[in-house]
């Protein structure tokens, strides 16, 4: 078949996209940014990449051809008080959009919304699947709530509580239940509704085969990974301090925590369940999936993460590519190059998350936490793979725009709180036969504090980047040896 696949590089869609590969099919993948979208060599003439942002008007002329089965995995978590009239028309021109390209099916992933009172985001995820079977094709809804696997906030946000505090005063939401269900299990659901007459117009919930609550989840959390740990529930933890305390504890955003907190009063338990007698698949317990998730980690395996999630300020990568050259402060170095050139490209590309930032990590890590403190990202996002990094990527509290092997180039943006904007780029140069290891730091100023702030670090810039520059070049040069 042929499929339309929307957030194709989001969390559902990077697992959904090798399995629909896999399969046999072939799709187009739309999404707003194509340097975002890793094309794999085994997508080559199965993959086709349409460039589209939902919310604003279509290029009909660069549109893609018919296709059978459509995809709508486009779901924002942002706060700010008009997402919900922006859910709405992302899903009223993607429906104009299939009943141009006369799809049969509309596969939605929704949230459960079983409950009378329902939060912001699970109203929202609702009022757009209403909006979904105004179509011209036939619709399938899935409902899931919690879904766990390598990466997704549940499991990320589950981890960093548990392996940080043996005891945990929490909220009284915690007490509340819900039915988590594995990445695996949801890709298998997508997958077994394709093209299914008898899925055709129906609203399915999916879940696993366990209720638990939150504190039960916690400590099952806690079993696989072989910790003890208590926690202590108490009613006075108001909705604020309760993201305040995701917030501070975790590696979630302060946005991301309050809407985490918003849905996390609701039951979000599976009732219709008639999916199990149409699509036959083993369903995974809770620890079974956290077990899964984290062999995919320890083999360095995760396909997608949340903190990969696109910051609201920088929509496309392609316009921060270009690093401007004017209006800005530099800190520009250069080091010839010693050593091997291969490691030292490795180590470029393999900078922040557990490695660090090679000196002065530290100073690195106080950055973090007075980003923290202003509402910013902090340092604990990390990275998703140890050594492999990709166009898009979320690193620590910058975003990657340019990760380029073959160039040996990486460049990064600044996502923390800033009065300006910031990039950091490395790169390795040949000049006069030798190699030269490169490190720019641009900074462009919003106003007079921008360039207050600029000269209040600089400082600290000459050590930190310096050093930076001289353990990259030499890092891992008495392990390994130095290549013929």
């Amino acid at each position: 078949m042929r499929i339309l696949l929307t957030g194709a590089n989001g969390y559902i869609g990077l697992r959904l996209l090798p399995a629909l590969v896999e399969a046999g099919h072939e799709v187009v993948c739309c999404v707003r940014d194509r340097n975002r979208l890793d094309m794999k060599p085994a997508y080559k003439g199965r993959v086709e990449i349409f460039e589209v942002d939902f919310l604003k008007d279509i290029d009909w002329e660069k549109a893609p051809e018919k296709v059978d089965v459509a995809f709508y995995l486009i779901h924002s978590m942002s706060s700010s008080g008009d997402f919900e009239e922006m859910e709405e028309k992302a899903a009223r021109n993607f429906v104009n959009f299939v009943d141009h390209l006369r799809a049969r099916q509309i596969i939605y992933l929704g949230g459960i919304v079983n409950e009378n009172k329902l939060s912001r985001h699970l109203r929202s995820r609702l009022n757009v699947e209403e909006v979904l079977k105004t179509a011209k094709a036939h619709y399938t809804v899935l409902r899931a709530g919690i879904i766990v696997g390598s990466g997704s906030a549940s499991f990320e946000i589950i981890r960093d509580l548990v392996e940080k505090l043996p005891v945990m005063i929490a909220p009284k939401w915690l007490d509340t239940r819900c039915q988590p269900i594995a990445i695996r299990n949801v890709i298998l659901y997508l997958q077994g509704v394709m093209g299914r007459e008898d899925c055709y117009e129906k609203v399915f919930d999916i879940g696993g085969k366990e209720v638990l609550t939150y504190k039960q989840m916690l400590l099952q959390f806690a079993e696989v990974r072989d910790l003890r740990r208590y926690i202590l529930t108490i009613p006075v933890m108001t909705p604020r301090l309760s993201s305040y305390w995701l917030f501070f504890v975790t590696s979630t955003s302060y946005r991301l925590a309050v809407n985490l907190v918003d849905s996390m009063k609701i039951d979000v338990v599976a009732r219709n369940e008639e999916i199990r007698s149409l699509v036959d698949i083993r369903l995974f317990t809770y620890k079974e999936a956290v077990e899964l998730a984290f062999d995919k980690i320890e083999q360095n395996l995760v396909v997608s993460s949340w903190k990969d999630a696109m910051n609201s300020s920088l929509r496309k990568i392609s316009q921060h590519i270009e690093v401007p050259g004017k209006g800005v402060f530099t800190d520009d170095r250069c080091k010839r190059i010693t050593h091997d050139v291969e490691q030292v490209a490795d180590n470029i590309f393999a900078i922040g998350g557990h490695r660090g930032w090679y000196y002065a990590d530290f100073l690195w890590h106080i950055r973090g936490a007075m980003d923290k403190m202003v509402g910013g990202i902090g340092l604990r996002r990390g990275r998703t793979h140890e050594s492999n990094i990709y166009n898009g990527d979320a690193l620590d509290f910058w975003r990657v725009l340019v990760a380029d092997r073959e160039e040996r180039r990486l460049l990064l943006y600044a996502e923390m709180k800033l009065p300006g904007e910031a990039w950091l780029e490395f790169s390795i140069e040949e000049k006069d036969g030798e190699a030269w290891l490169r490190q720019t730091a641009t900074f462009r100023p919003h106003g007079i504090m921008g360039r207050l702030y600029w000269y209040s670090v600089l400082p600290f810039h000459f050590f930190v980047f310096r050093g930076m520059l001289n353990r990259l070049e030499s890092y891992g040069s008495r392990k390994e040896p130095v290549r013929a």
